[in-house]
């Protein structure tokens, strides 16, 4: 019998249950035929990011940022290439701290870009600062271990 890995849809939030060894076949949502591990990473609002946390079973990488922020700026971009690299072994987020505060108080951001690692709802490692796809990839796959 296969495991079943649940998995919370990026774009209208309907959890999913996938078996493991189906998750690199591009598996979409059962309810609105998105994809459950996008090109991109998505975007995230304290609901949304609560619903990932209780409900998936695969590791998500948050970005925390602002509009604002230049550094957070020069990530994305190799934030997204970490994003298309480890798919889909990990999900990645983005969550605009400007936009949503309660979440920078929660979990007491105090500098950005700001990434954490959670595995089955509980973070296991936080980095603030720039880092190129390289080193996200180097430093989710060093916090994973274990």
């Amino acid at each position: 019998m296969t495991d079943l890995i649940h998995i919370t849809c990026p774009v209208c939030q309907a959890r999913n249950r996938i078996p493991a060894d189906r998750l690199s076949a591009s598996p979409t949502c059962g309810k609105c035929k998105a994809p459950l591990f996008p090109d991109t990473p998505f975007e995230l609002d304290e609901a949304r990011l609560n619903k990932h946390l209780k409900n998936d079973e695969v590791p998500l990488l948050v970005d925390f940022w602002a509009p604002w922020c230049g550094p957070c700026k020069m990530m994305g971009p190799m934030f997204a290439d970490a994003s298309r690299q480890m798919s889909p072994a990990v999900r990645f987020a983005k969550l605009d701290t400007e936009q949503h505060q309660s979440v920078g108080a929660r979990f007491q951001i105090r500098g950005i870009p700001l990434i954490i690692l959670f595995d089955k709802g509980r973070e296991v490692a936080r980095q603030t600062g720039v880092m190129n796809a390289g080193q996200i990839v180097s430093w989710v796959r060093q916090n994973l271990r274990g």
